[in-house]
Order: C-alpha cells, then sequence, then structure tokens
C-alpha cells in the first residue's frame, strides 16, 4: 500500500450522503498541506464536498483582490492560518491587516480559520477568529473543526478504521523518524516540483532529483520530508555518497524497526530488505538517500516495496536504474526575490531582485549571502558592484560550472566571516581537508594537539572559541551540526561540496601544507590499528571517506602510511573490493612516482593491493603486477627474500584465479618449500603456505591429496592460532569441503555446522568467510537430501552476499552457481534460468577464453535448457563443455567426467545412445581410477550406463551395472538416500559444476 495522499485528495464516496451541505473550500499555504489533508479526510468522512486550494501571491495581485477572489467558492471558506499563509509574496503585516478588515471583517460568516502556529501573526486576523490546533491530540482537533463549521462532533462508524489508511494526524510523530534535517524556515517556492515529486513517487515508487552543486537538492528533499512526513509510519535518511556510509547508516532502520537481526550490517540490511519489500511492519514509508551521486555503488540496495525511496544525485544515469528522474533547477524570479525578502527582511523587491539576478537563482549562494548581508549595512549596489568588479583580492576559483559571481559571492562572505570570528575561517579551512558532506570534526577534537599550528591548537582546546567558531558557521547556513549516530556529544559538520570546494582553493599553498598535515594527523590518531577485528569496522568505515580529501597518500609520515594499510586491508576483509581497489589504484600510482619502484612501501602496497584485485575478480591485472614484482625482487633480493616469497604466494593465487593450475601448483610448492627451510613447520607464514598447495590440489582435482593436507593445516592453526580465529576457520572449512568432494557427505557436514557457528560468532555473517561456509553447509545438506534446509541457507547466502559484495564478485558467483542448480532441480525454473545466464556472461566477460568456470557454467546451463524443453541447444552445449573441459584440465579430472555424465545424459535424450553408452562407459572407468569405485560421481556413471546399456538392449550388462551401482551408493550413503533411491527408480543421474574459491 502507497502511503495516503496529501492533497488534493481525490473525492472519497460520503460515508453518508448530504447533498445539501454545501462544499467546504480549504485555503492552505503549502507549508501546512499536511494540515490541509488531515482536516479535509475528516470533512469527506461526513459527507462533505472538499474543495483544496493552496495559497498563491502573485508579487503583481493585490492582496485584497486576492482575498476577494475566495469569496467566489461555493460554501465555507476554511483557511489553515500560520506564519506561512502570511509569508508568501513576501507580503508586509500592515499590507494583511488592511486586507483582512477590507474583505473579512464586513462578512465574517464566509470565512472560518484554524491556527497551525503559536507565531506572531498580522493582528487583523482576530477577524477570522481561528480556533487553535496546536498543542492538542487529533481527537480534540477534530471536534473542534467539525465545530467550527457547525457540524456534529459525535463519531462516523468505520471511522477508526478508515483512520488507519488515511492522512495522518500532522503533530503525530512516526514510527521511525532518522536522521533528516532541520525544516529550513526559510524554504521558498518549489511548489509545483513538489507535487511533482510526490505524484510521481505514488507512481513509481523511487524518484531522483537531480541538478548542479548548490541547487538546493538537500533542502528540498527536507521540505518534503517535513511536509509529507505525517503521512508515513517511517521517514528515514540516508548519507548516499559512498557505499561504505550507505550500508552503514540504512542499517541503523533495522534495529527501528524492531527487526530481530545481529550487529553486522548485511545481516540487518538482508532483513531490512525483506521487511520494506513485504511492508511489515510498516507500508508506508519513505527512504531519502541524499547525495547518491555514483549510482553504480549503492544501486543493487536501493529497497523495493509499497514505500517510496527519494534521491538527491548529481547524476542523471539513475534513470538507467528504475528511477523516474526529475531535476531541480535554479529558482524561478520570483521565488529567489521571495526568498531573499524572507532572508532579509531590510531589502526591497527590487534589490531582491537585482540580487537574484546577480547571484543567477542559484538557491546556495542565496541562502548564504543574504542572511549576512541583513545584518550587514552594506547596501545591494556596492555588493554587485564588487561581483561586476571582481575586485576582491582573495577570490576563489572553482570550475567552470559557476560563473564569476559565484565565486565572488564566497570571497565577500568569506571576508565577513574573517572580520567577525576569524576562528570560524581557521575552523571551515580544516574541515575542507575533510570529504565534503558529513565532517566527524570530533576527530579533530580527539586529536593531541602537541605541535599543532598556535591558531590551530587555541581552536581545539578551547571550548568557548570552538562554540564561537560554529555558532558563527552556523549562523550563516555554512554548515549544518549534526548529532553523531552513536554518541550525541560527539559533533558531526555537514559542509557542502561546493563551499568545500571553493575555501579550500582560496587558501595559500603554505596554508594549505599547515591544514592538510592537521586533518591527516586526525586520521591517523582515529585509526583502531586492528582492520580485522569486525567490531572495529564502522570506526574505519568513518575514516575511509576523508582520506582522498586529506591527500593521505601525500604524507612520509609512517603512522599516515601505516592508516593507508589499514584501510585497505579493511575493506578487502568488509568485502568493500570496489572501494579498495580505487583507493589501491591511487596509492600505486602516487607512491611508485614518490618512493620508486623498489621502495620497501611499494611491496606492502603491492601485496593489499593485489588481494583487493584478486577479491574483485580482476585475475589479469594482478597477474601482471604480480610477476613484475616477483621479477624485480628476484633480481634485487634474491630467491628466499621473504617478501619475494610473499609476492609468489600471491602470484600463485593469480594463477588459481586464471585457470593455471599446474602452475599454480609448482609456484605454490616452491613457496612451501622455501619457508619450511627457512623458518620451519611451525611458523604461520610456513602454515599459509601449506593451506595454498591444499588450494591447488583441490583445483586439480586431488581431492585426498588436499585432505591430507589440510587437515595437517588445521591441527597446526588450531595449535598456533586457536579455535576461533579467522585462519583457522578457513583450514576448517577447507576441510570439510574436502571431505563433501570425496562424498563423505555426513562428516563434511558435521565439521560445517560448527565451523559456520564459530564463524558467525567471531566474523559476524557477512564476512565473505562465513558466507563461504554457509553456502557449503547448503552443499552439504542438499547432498544429504536436506532440501528445506539446503534452500533456506543458499537463498540467505547469496541474498547476503549481493548486498555485501554486488552481483559480480567471484564469491556471489560461486554462491549463485549453486542456488542456480538447486533451482533448477526445485521448481523454480525461470529463477534458475536467470541466474544461470548471468552467471555464464559474468564468466565469459572476465576470464580467459576456456576458462574451466565458464565451461562448467555452461554445461550447467545446457541441464537448464533440458529443463526447459530445449533438448537439441542443450545437448550442442553439453557437448561442447565437455571437449572444452577435457582440453583444460584433462580427460581424468572430475570436472571432465562430470562434464561427460551430463553430455551423456543429453545425447541419450536425443536418441543417440551409442554415443551416450561410449560417454557413460568412459566416465564409469575414469572415475575407479580418478576418484575410485565408491565415489558418488563413479557410481552415478555406472547408474547412466545401466539406462544405456539397457536402451541398447544389453539387459544382462545393464542389470549387473544397476547392481553394483545400488550396492555401491546403498554402501556409500545409504539406502534411503535420495541418490540411491532416484537411482533404484532408474531416473538418470546428472552432475552440477561447483566453481571453488581459489
Amino acid at each position: 500500500m502507497r502511503p495516503a495522499p496529501p492533497t488534493p485528495a481525490p473525492h472519497r464516496r460520503p460515508a453518508a450522503a448530504q447533498p445539501d451541505r454545501r462544499p467546504v473550500t480549504i485555503s492552505f499555504a503549502g507549508f501546512n498541506r499536511a494540515w490541509a489533508a488531515w482536516i479535509g479526510d475528516r470533512l469527506e468522512r461526513r459527507g462533505l464536498r472538499v474543495v483544496y486550494l493552496r495559497r498563491e501571491s502573485p508579487a503583481d495581485v493585490p492582496l485584497v483582490d486576492l482575498l476577494r477572489d475566495l469569496k467566489l467558492a461555493e460554501g465555507r471558506v476554511l483557511i489553515v492560518v500560520s506564519e506561512w499563509y502570511f509569508q508568501l509574496g513576501p507580503r508586509s503585516h500592515e499590507e494583511w491587516n488592511e486586507a483582512l478588515r477590507e474583505v473579512v471583517a464586513p462578512d465574517p460568516s464566509r470565512f472560518a480559520a484554524v491556527s497551525v502556529t503559536t507565531a506572531d501573526l498580522p493582528s487583523a486576523v482576530a477577524a477570522l477568529r481561528p480556533s487553535g490546533l496546536v498543542g492538542i491530540d487529533a481527537e480534540e482537533a477534530e471536534r473542534r473543526v467539525l465545530a467550527l463549521l457547525d457540524l456534529p462532533t459525535d463519531p462516523v462508524p468505520g471511522s477508526a478504521d478508515r483512520a488507519r489508511h488515511g492522512p495522518r494526524f500532522p503533530a503525530s510523530i512516526p514510527q521511525a523518524w532518522g536522521s533528516v534535517p532541520r525544516r529550513n524556515s526559510h524554504f521558498t517556492g518549489r511548489e509545483a516540483l513538489l507535487t511533482e515529486v510526490y505524484d510521481a513517487l505514488r507512481s513509481s515508487g523511487v524518484v531522483t532529483l537531480y541538478g548542479m552543486s548548490g541547487v538546493g537538492k538537500t533542502q528540498f528533499a527536507t521540505e518534503y520530508a517535513h511536509r509529507f512526513g505525517s503521512e508515513y509510519d517511517v521517514v528515514w535518511w540516508v548519507n548516499a555518497e559512498s557505499r561504505v556510509t550507505y550500508r552503514r547508516q540504512l542499517a541503523e532502520l533495522a534495529p527501528r524497526l524492531g527487526l530481530r537481526t545481529g550487529e553486522g550490517y548485511g545481516e540487518r540490511l538482508r532483513a531490512l530488505s525483506d521487511s520494506l519489500r513485504r511492508g511489515e511492519p510498516y507500508a508506508r514509508w519513505l527512504l531519502v538517500l541524499d547525495g547518491a551521486d555514483e549510482p553504480d555503488q549503492i544501486r543493487d540496495m536501493v529497497p523495493g516495496g509499497p514505500g517510496h525511496v527519494l534521491i538527491t544525485s548529481r547524476n542523471p544515469a539513475w534513470s538507467e536504474h528504475d528511477s523516474r528522474l526529475l531535476e531541480l533547477p535554479v529558482y524561478a524570479r520570483d521565488e529567489s526575490v521571495a526568498f531573499i525578502r524572507r532572508r532579509a527582511p531590510r531589502l526591497t523587491e527590487p534589490e531582491a531582485h537585482r540580487l537574484a539576478e546577480a547571484l543567477e537563482d542559484l538557491p546556495l549562494l542565496l541562502d548564504q549571502t543574504a542572511g549576512w548581508l541583513d545584518d550587514s549595512d552594506m547596501s545591494v549596489e556596492e555588493y554587485i558592484g564588487l561581483l561586476e568588479e571582481g575586485a576582491l583580492d582573495d577570490a576563489v576559483r572553482v570550475s567552470a560550472d559557476f560563473p564569476l559571481a559565484f565565486r565572488t559571492a564566497w570571497a565577500i562572505l568569506l571576508n565577513k566571516l574573517r572580520e567577525t570570528v576569524p576562528e570560524s575561517v581557521d575552523l571551515l579551512r580544516l574541515c575542507t581537508f575533510f570529504a565534503p558532506g558529513y565532517i566527524p570534526v570530533h576527530l579533530l577534537r580527539d586529536m593531541s594537539h602537541d605541535g599543532l599550528p598556535p591558531s590551530v591548537a587555541e581552536l581545539l582546546t578551547d571550548p568557548g572559541l570552538w562554540d564561537r567558531a560554529v555558532g558563527q558557521l552556523r549562523r550563516y547556513s555554512v554548515v549544518r551540526v549534526e548529532p553523531h549516530e552513536t554518541d550525541p556529544d560527539r559533533e558531526i559538520f555537514y559542509l557542502h561540496r561546493v563551499v568545500s570546494r571553493i575555501v579550500r582553493q582560496s587558501l595559500p599553498a603554505a596554508q594549505k601544507r599547515q591544514l592538510v598535515d592537521v586533518v591527516r594527523r586526525a586520521l591517523a590518531e582515529a585509526d583502531p590499528g586492528r582492520p580485522s577485528v569486525p567490531a572495529l569496522w564502522p570506526d574505519y568505515a568513518e575514516l575511509v571517506p576523508h582520506l582522498k580529501h586529506a591527500d593521505v597518500l601525500g604524507s612520509d609520515d609512517p603512522q599516515v602510511q601505516q592508516l593507508v594499510f589499514n584501510c585497505l586491508r579493511y575493506l578487502y576483509l568488509a568485502g568493500e573490493h570496489a572501494a579498495g581497489v580505487t583507493l589501491g589504484d591511487h596509492a600505486m600510482r602516487i607512491w611508485r612516482h614518490s618512493l620508486g619502484e623498489s621502495h620497501p612501501l611499494i611491496w606492502e602496497l603491492t601485496y593489499h593491493y593485489a588481494n583487493l584485485l584478486r577479491a574483485a575478480g580482476d585475475y589479469h591485472r594482478t597477474t601482471r603486477i604480480e610477476r613484475e614484482a616477483v621479477r624485480q625482487l628476484q633480481e634485487q633480493r634474491g630467491d628466499q627474500d621473504p617478501t619475494l616469497l610473499r609476492a609468489l604466494g600471491g602470484l600463485a593465487a593469480d594463477l588459481r584465479g586464471l585457470g593455471d593450475y599446474p602452475e599454480a601448483l609448482e609456484v605454490s610448492e616452491r613457496v612451501l618449500a622455501a619457508y619450511r627451510g627457512q623458518l620451519g613447520d611451525q611458523d604461520t607464514r610456513t602454515v599459509n603456505a601449506q593451506n595454498n598447495v591444499a588450494v591447488s590440489l583441490r583445483l586439480l582435482g586431488r581431492y585426498e591429496a588436499a585432505r591430507e593436507v589440510d587437515l595437517r593445516t588445521l591441527e597446526t592453526r588450531r595449535e598456533l592460532l586457536g579455535e576461533r580465529h579467522p585462519w583457522t576457520l578457513n583450514s576448517e572449512h577447507a576441510y570439510a569441503v574436502d571431505l563433501r568432494l570425496l562424498g563423505r557427505f555426513t562428516d563434511a557436514a558435521s565439521v560445517l555446522a560448527r565451523s559456520l557457528d564459530t564463524a558467525r560468532r567471531a566474523l559476524g555473517r557477512d564476512a565473505p568467510q562465513t558466507l563461504r561456509a554457509a553456502h557449503n553447509f547448503a552443499m552439504c545438506r542438499y547432498a544429504l537430501g536436506d532440501f528445506d534446509t539446503a534452500a533456506r541457507y543458499f537463498a540467505d547466502a547469496l541474498d547476503r552476499a549481493e548486498h555485501v559484495l554486488g552481483d559480480r564478485d567471484p564469491l556471489t558467483l560461486i554462491l549463485a552457481v549453486g542456488q542456480s542448480c538447486f533451482a533448477r532441480e526445485h521448481g523454480d525454473a525461470d529463477r534458475a534460468r536467470e541466474l544461470s545466464e548471468s552467471v555464464v556472461a559474468a564468466y565469459e566477460a572476465t576470464l580467459p577464453p576456456g576458462h574451466p568456470y565458464a565451461v562448467g557454467a555452461r554445461a550447467n546451463h545446457a541441464l537448464t535448457l533440458l529443463r526447459a524443453g530445449e533438448t537439441d541447444g542443450a545437448r550442442s552445449l553439453a557437448g561442447a563443455a565437455l571437449t572444452d573441459m577435457t582440453a583444460r584440465v584433462g580427460p581424468d579430472h572430475p570436472w571432465t567426467l562430470g562434464c561427460a555424465l551430463s553430455a551423456s545424459a543429453l545425447c541419450h535424450a536425443v536418441g543417440d545412445v551409442e554415443r551416450a553408452a561410449g560417454l557413460s562407459g568412459d566416465t564409469v572407468v575414469r572415475g575407479e581410477g580418478t576418484l575410485g569405485p565408491g565415489h558418488p560421481l563413479t557410481l552415478s556413471a555406472l547408474v547412466a550406463h545401466a539406462a544405456d546399456l539397457r536402451a541398447l538392449g544389453r539387459r544382462g550388462e545393464a542389470e549387473d551395472s544397476e547392481r553394483r551401482a545400488l550396492s555401491g551408493l546403498a554402501a556409500t550413503l545409504g539406502s534411503g538416500h535420495p541418490l540411491t533411491v532416484s537411482a533404484a527408480a532408474r531416473r538418470r543421474p546428472y552432475w552440477d559444476f561447483e566453481p571453488q574459491t581459489t
């Protein structure tokens, strides 16, 4: 259900027809639209016809004429009285007093009024005898409105039920109201666009308001949230300038809705997404995503459901992501004039018009200029002269998108701040070395003050001076002060990006160097120093957006450089791979230039950067980087250097990602031998190298050898690191995967159940390592025939991965393969095909030609086509997959055997039984040699071969093969296992390709 409309509201069928009643016309200012909607709803329930008339105040129409026009309406005129009603135009109180005395006083019976304000109003409003609705509850307010119009006040049958679906009482507070900025009491105009946005949200659910910096997008969204907030049960404001911040702030809504989740952002986001989509517990919700300039970063996390999403952005690309796009232009000239006169009442209308023209109607400039101009003795003509002459020495320079007037206007404002409270300029300049938007100024106040520039030290240590500086910035709307999300004693500033840019560019180079060093120190001192601890990730999420603007990559301070490494590690572990790659790109470029190719920091950076590239699936680039690092380190330091060995370990991982498994194993074994020789078997670096050997063995299909190595690694890590360490959990998970691939499903499920529970508690439900464990636990339950549990774990793991990592992350693709195969066999063919096609496309786009993962994904897709009845296409695809897999990993690899099993099924389905029998028989022989006669894949091939022999009329051989297969399945899996039961029913088995982590 969509939120109930404000006004103009649709005419409802009267509860009890009263044709003799004349209509009521409600006259209201747009600011009070919610009151008009609520009053109109109460009147319509009683059978009255209501006409809504938003008050307009064209400057060229006398007030007397406007009021006389109201008398043309049929029936009573009910005026919603507030200061907003009398400010439009703007008109003076004296003008209003004259008009009210002339029009209302002689004919008071035509007018009624309710007051929704406690502010001072024109004295002649007394002629309207307004009934106050402020400070009372909805029931009393309704009684007063009815009594004012001489209507019965007894309850209407069914009114309570209708109230749940009608407009909320405007004075009531939504059930959840989060981080919405304070309403701007000077907001002006935009009435038509407010209505358009409202209507667009009702029809499409998601609206993006876009426009240039300084045009007032945030102010517009704030006004929309306040104006229509009473019609929602939930109004939640999110800073969407980065994915990290967006996830953090959106996740905070989950506990406000009473959703039971853990502390992890991904878990909260999943629960929240499901809650909003279902409209439970609230269907009337509004999310405002402010500053979403990079749609690709957050588009996959924009909730759907019965509520509304309002996005503000500079980027019109949101139109490509299922959002209705509306542009917010600069003010119309009459809106500019009205705004200036309300912000600077001393200015006349002609002066306001000239100022608006000089400032080109840009709301940000109007707001920040008119406020102090009202307090100044500078005339508008003098001000405009300065703008035209560009006569200020410290005129700032911004991009070509903004005119000279804009730059000079800001120079004037900065001069004014400097003359009154110079420390406010110091604070403002410091803020420009944080990222624009939300600025954690509490980091400045929490940092050590030794060695700071005297003016900065005084500002940060003198509370009175700080308060004066902040007060001055707030007075001129330079910043907005917000409470910290978790600590209300800490301050957060909101600074517009345009303001930040022009102030920063006005600084002399020496002062820039001085101030940026202060901010770098503040960030470095706030570094928790432990990026591997999930509980500290919110702290890193607060720091990361500011690294670029503080130019941390330009610092030679070891503490600042360590902050960079820790943030890269955090981004890797938290799954924020795209942001990490971007930071790594910049760091590699800048540090290589400043430090040289062979500096120790470059090798450390290469390690973190390659990890992020690899995690994002960019194996080509990371392989080039690692090969070059290996070459240089070998030349400079020799074959046994620890940094070289670490680079070789990374290269082996890259080779695994590219599908070059034999070379990967060779490199991994070389690294292991070197570490053993230097450090012994008990050093963690040796153990890590041993783990990587097992990964390569597993990808080569040597499951028993991998299991033996993984078991040794697990035992050593438990001894060295403890049960809960992430590396120990990784080994436990790898060991369980080996067991499952060997057909020991029950043993694998037992190990994974324990490991998964520990990972959830130690790392969080959304850590990539936890998601891998959950997926493999689902694979175990699926293999054991526990389809309900498998379905739940498959869906949950994929949903979390898509939220945390994105839909093209290598881990997400692995999980999508499992979900697709399960959906294909358990009733959701459309979902299976959608996922299968997306996985095939992703692998073919990102991996080299003939990569085993792309080939295996096509083999899976052949089975999806078979389920859809596309037999010929399925057979062709399966045959090609078998050929390609054989060429890539050899005829005896388990993946090749699986492809052969599927290809034989497709040949049998189209009547090519001879070919099917040849494939299934060969698979049995190769499977016995590679996996053993008791492995489920070998036995499945034997079941398939029996079916082929039977179709060829070779019944004796078929029965012998079937008997051997059933006996082996019962011994290995049990007589009641689904695979055994299916074989006994003579249903042909199939095989699903399963990509592994590398």
